[in-house]
């Protein structure tokens, strides 16, 4: 079967090219695709397939011709991948499926896309909800912090600020910081640094991933909780963000955020057929 390698500043993912369905993505094959050892490594899996012929997909069939099944690096399913709707779409571009715009179905609603001169590609990813929850948050050997907004944009989210680059860096992500309330579906947690006028810096744990290299959708939420606690909201002015992977840029406009960075594809694969038998049941 055949797969691909990409990534958006470093959050990387495996593709699985599937337009018919008729690949049986179970989570245990997921784990092993995923597995930087014994399989082909990422933070993620992307499952590329006409929206017609999935389950979750086919209510948007109309208005998006094409279905992102994206799944955790623990197999668990999630709402969107900011990051990954750009490799996603860069990966469409690379197989002729779609052109310099596109939208994608996801569980989250249809993403639209677009390519940029530059090479980088956008996404509106949705009007984000701020919630008036602020959930306590302690990271490993680090005190309890108040966050700044819990956010939905359209997987959950729970940011934090620091409040220096020590602090930022310092930060053991290694386990999944505690936190208190819990949102109802999990979340991401974000830690986030002013380093200028519309610049932050972060650093992110995923629910089903880990500690990753960036989160689109993270980068996103950590816009809106900081921009909505300083007063400022939708004002469509653009926000720097920089993760251990790269930098994103995001604007916030009366019609949602906008999340803007680089799509790389990496390599194609050829998948060996007894090794997938055998990832499905985790027998390897």
């Amino acid at each position: 079967m055949r797969a691909a390698k990409g990534h958006g500043t470093q959050n990387d993912f495996v593709l699985l090219p599937d337009l018919d369905g008729a690949l049986r993505l179970t989570p245990e094959l997921v784990r092993a695709l995923c597995d930087r050892r014994a399989g082909i490594g990422g933070d993620g899996v992307l499952r590329l397939v006409r929206s017609d012929n999935d389950e979750d997909g086919k209510r948007f069939a109309a208005e998006a011709e094409y279905f992102m099944d994206y799944r955790n690096a623990d197999g668990s399913l999630a709402e969107t991948c900011g990051n990954g709707l750009r490799v996603f779409v860069r990966y469409l571009q690379r197989l002729g499926l779609v052109g310099h715009s596109a939208a994608v179905a996801t569980r989250g609603g249809i993403m639209r896309a677009r390519s940029g001169s530059d090479g980088d590609i956008t996404v509106a990813m949705g009007v984000p909800r701020v919630l008036a929850d602020r959930p306590v948050v302690t990271a490993a050997e680090s005190a309890a912090r108040r966050s700044l907004a819990a956010v939905t944009i359209p997987n959950p989210h729970v940011v934090v600020q620091v409040e220096d680059e020590d602090e930022l860096a310092g930060l053991d992500l290694t386990t999944a910081p505690r936190v208190d309330p819990a949102l109802p579906h999990g979340q991401n947690v974000e830690f986030v640094l002013r380093r200028g006028t519309r610049h932050l810096a972060m650093r992110v744990h995923e629910r089903g991933s880990g500690e990753t290299r960036s989160c689109g959708t993270g980068i996103c939420a950590a816009v809106a909780a900081v921009a909505t606690a300083e007063g400022l909201g939708a004002d469509a002015v653009q926000w720097r963000v920089d993760v251990p992977g790269g930098r994103c840029t995001v604007a916030w406009t009366a019609d949602g955020i906008e999340l803007t960075g680089p799509a790389v594809i990496v390599a194609d694969l050829e998948l060996d057929e007894r090794w997938m038998e055998a990832a499905r049941s985790e027998r390897r």
